[in-house]
């Protein structure tokens, strides 16, 4: 024989119903059922029950609903001969639980055990309907109320079952009966006959009590998903199927919030040997999972990630409790006789505090109990009054083979503060089958994810993306990304998922991930933007291995790098300002990313694509000592020296690098050495100088009627006037066989930038298209200094820069 348990969402209407006695008609061997009530049922009764309580006859509604409920169900499922006989029988249901509903109202007061009593209805209808539904589908089947062979005590809300005498009932009444038991789940009685409950989930709890003592083969739980989880997939859309899990491996995570099994099923369980399986009633030919003795071969040390939602952490303090026997003792107890629950318990070896998670609706009591045993210690000032945190959740990651494996902690760590979640309390048994953490609760969901991905998905690593601006170099990178997506997956296993785009008018969030083959119109549809509501919604979501990328040239949007450093939240810009501003701006930014463990990262603000300031830092982390940084670092000015020739209009071919992209929307940051000028700021910051901006000397290539017009417009006109200026620079240079190249420098201190012309022998003098060169003079590259040289703007390049950039990000997380 074995048990079958049906709950409430496999029961929830008659066409579920059909699904359930299809499995059932389906059984190979013999079986006996048992049911939750009807799916949401116990909730109504509670409200109902709630309700009248107050005095209030709102509860005539949902009665009303009630009892509507299960008539249309049996009406569904029973012909109609069946039928009269099963609603007549209903009806003295209702009758009844209608009275008890009166006398509540009438008393002003449900009490537990009058709760329990409301409560037993639930089950008692389904199983009653169900047990009359199989008898016409031709299996011959009796409904039995479980009150008649579970005896407990009178602990009413959770009664503790008595087992000898339950025990004895069951075997009994089995023997005398041949036909399939329809047994009413998480109800049973007190040996003087008052109903009891066996607390919340107690179908669970009743199917193992009867596989127990019926030595059955097996206790098969059927509910709403596949088995038990990796994690809870309404938080973790990634979790799969355990297929093995052992009893103590069950056991903890139930505990620690596994919605599939109640807690104290798996103890007869375990104590008869019985293997449990979970199963899904709407994909039953999944296999599902097994909890046995049975050890999982594939030796994961971590089996399932569970958390508690909504705790509070108290802690009692004081150096009064240093070495002073019966302290926790008198804690603990003074908690028990209240009945207070203590979720999770942790202690300092110093002795100095003790902290533990409760229910937060259990606070009030429980501060008050505390505070009264030890109101002598409290008055004297050797133990402080009680501290509550709230709006917290409890993560454990579950596992029989952590004990065996070095290192499970540390990747718990690490996790988690690589996505900026702080632990508040830690918890582990000497058994290593469970290591605990207390977290903020808004945290909770990302804390599941991120240690999901290391712990079970470390194959496939998942990157979220926001992104600002999204003009030539952000479209060009989510081409990119798009086209690379699959590959990364394939070859890396790193799944890149956009969630955040926006341009200067609109944004869009997606938490699953942005069709990069509809952005743009599906932008359009976004809500307007501004940068205080995307990067708040950015960190609402609060989504693992998250990073910014800022495409744009707006010191609105690098203001916001501090506030998105400090969510932990990863950047990687080509937008020089944030870099090139301030140095205790700068100090600070790379401070808090290495404080927040999240990087910032800016390659691009120098050389576009090149690995400059890769290549510089290697240096520097080797030891050596960077004497003097030279550099035509302007890609737009690199391709316009390179196409002007004196037979061309400077201004012609200026108009003609803005219009490939080269420039910035307005040239003169460019002609006039700004753009060079935050990069050299940058280099020379990188090799160790405290910089600033303003001591950059530069000599100006633009006239001042140039760099002073109001607009861009404006500016063309003057550049048109200075076309001979420029024409004088560009013959001198070629009578005399040199290149003009508009050159930083930082030596000794000392930073410039100017044009100057270089003959054929300088490294600069075969700069073609937009390169870019920087030439490195250091202790190590004295006589043959190290160069650099490759495009130094354009779109592909720069987003090519980033892209990469990504993908070393992804490479920080565990």
């Amino acid at each position: 024989m074995k048990v079958l348990k049906f709950g409430g969402s496999s029961v929830k209407d008659a066409d579920r119903i059909k699904l359930v006695i299809d499995i059932l008609k389906n059984q190979k061997e013999k079986y006996t059922v048992v049911f939750s009530a009807l799916g949401g049922v116990t909730d109504m009764l509670i409200s109902m029950s709630e309700s009248a309580a107050e005095g209030n006859s709102d509860y005539l509604k949902d009665f009303a609903t009630f009892k509507e409920r299960h008539i249309e169900v049996a009406k569904a499922l029973l012909n109609k001969t069946i039928q009269k006989k099963v609603i007549k029988g209903l009806e003295g249901n209702f009758l009844e639980l209608q009275n008890i509903l009166e006398g509540i109202k009438l008393l002003l007061e449900a009490t537990p055990r009058t709760m329990d009593y409301v409560l037993s209805f639930g089950e008692r209808n389904s199983a009653y309907i169900i047990a009359n539904a199989l008898t016409q589908r031709g299996v011959e089947a009796d409904y039995l109320d479980a009150r008649k062979i579970i005896k407990t005590d009178k602990n009413f809300g959770s009664a503790a079952v008595k087992f000898k005498e339950t025990n004895k009932s069951i075997k009994e009444h089995y023997d005398k009966n041949d036909n399939v038991q329809v047994v009413t789940g998480f109800i049973a009685s007190h040996t003087g006959g008052l109903t009891t409950t066996l607390g919340r989930g107690g179908s669970d709890y009743t199917a193992a009590i009867l596989g127990a003592a019926l030595k059955t083969k097996c206790i098969e739980i059927w509910t709403d998903v596949d088995g038990i989880l990796t994690a809870d997939p309404r938080k973790v859309p990634e979790a799969f199927t355990i297929p093995i899990v052992t009893y103590e491996e069950a056991m903890e995570m139930s505990h620690f919030g596994a919605k599939v099994i109640y807690p104290p099923t798996i103890q007869p369980a375990l104590k008869a040997k019985i293997p449990v399986y979970i199963k899904n009633t709407f994909n039953p030919s999944h296999d599902g999972s097994l909890i046995s003795n049975k050890k999982d071969k594939n030796n994961k040390p971590v089996k399932g990630i569970s958390s508690i939602s909504n705790i509070a952490l108290l802690s009692l303090q004081g150096t009064g409790m240093f070495g002073v026997p019966g302290t926790a003792g008198r804690l603990f107890s003074s908690l028990a006789r209240e009945s207070i629950n203590i979720i999770l318990i942790t202690q300092g070896s110093s002795e100095h505090s003790i902290s533990f998670a409760i229910q937060p609706k259990e606070v009030k009591k429980a501060v008050n109990v505390i505070e009264k045993e030890f109101e002598h210690e409290i008055r004297s000032g050797s133990v402080d009054k009680v501290k509550r945190e709230e709006d917290l959740s409890v993560i454990a990651i579950i596992g029989e083979h952590m004990r065996e494996t070095p290192g499970i902690a540390g990747r718990l760590f690490k996790s988690l503060g690589q996505n900026g979640i702080n632990v508040i309390a830690i918890a582990q048994g000497s058994s290593e089958l469970n290591i605990s953490v207390v977290i903020k609760m808004n945290d909770e969901k990302k804390a599941l994810n991120a240690l999901h991905e290391s712990f079970f998905l470390s194959e496939t690593k998942s990157l979220h993306i926001f992104m600002v601006g999204v003009g030539l170099i952000g479209s060009t990178l989510l081409d990119q990304i798009n086209k690379q997506r699959q590959i990364l997956i394939d070859d890396r296993a790193l799944d890149i998922k956009v969630v955040g785009i926006a341009n200067s008018r609109t944004f869009l969030i997606n938490e699953n991930g942005i069709d990069l083959d509809k952005w743009k119109s599906d932008l359009k549809k976004g809500e307007q933007f501004s940068m205080d509501d995307f990067s708040k919604a950015m960190v609402n979501l609060n989504l693992r291995n998250s990073v910014f990328i800022d495409n744009t040239a707006s010191s609105i949007i690098a203001d916001k790098y501090e506030f998105i450093l400090n969510n932990s939240i990863s950047i990687s810009t080509p937008n020089k300002i944030a870099a090139s501003s301030s140095f205790k701006y700068y100090e600070k930014l790379k401070e808090l990313a290495k404080r927040r463990g999240v990087s910032f990262k800016y390659e691009t603000n120098v050389g576009a694509g090149l690995p400059v300031l890769n290549t510089l830092k290697d240096l520097i982390n080797s030891g050596d000592k960077i004497n003097k940084i030279e550099g035509v670092l302007s890609g737009s000015l690199s391709y316009i020296f390179n196409s002007f020739t004196a037979k061309d209009k400077f201004s012609a071919i200026v108009k003609k690098a803005q219009e490939l992209g080269y420039t910035e929307p307005d040239p003169r940051e460019d002609l006039n050495g700004g753009d060079i000028k935050r990069k050299i700021t940058i280099l020379a910051r990188e090799s160790g100088a405290s910089l600033e901006m303003k001591d950059v000397k530069v000599d100006y290539l633009l006239p001042k009627s140039c760099r002073d017009a109001k607009t861009v417009e404006d500016f063309y006109s003057e550049l048109e006037k200075k076309n001979d200026y420029f024409r004088d620079l560009i013959t001198k240079s070629e009578e005399a066989d040199q290149k003009l190249r508009m050159i930083a420098r930082y030596e000794k201190g000392k930073t410039t930038i100017k044009l100057e012309s270089v003959d054929s022998d300088h490294p600069f003098y075969g700069l073609k298209g937009t390169d870019n060169m920087i030439i490195f003079t250091t202790e190590r590259y004295k006589e043959l200094p190290l160069v650099v040289r490759g495009p130094g703007a354009g779109a592909d390049v720069t987003a090519a820069g980033i892209f990469a950039e990504i993908i070393g990000i992804s490479n920080s997380f565990s």
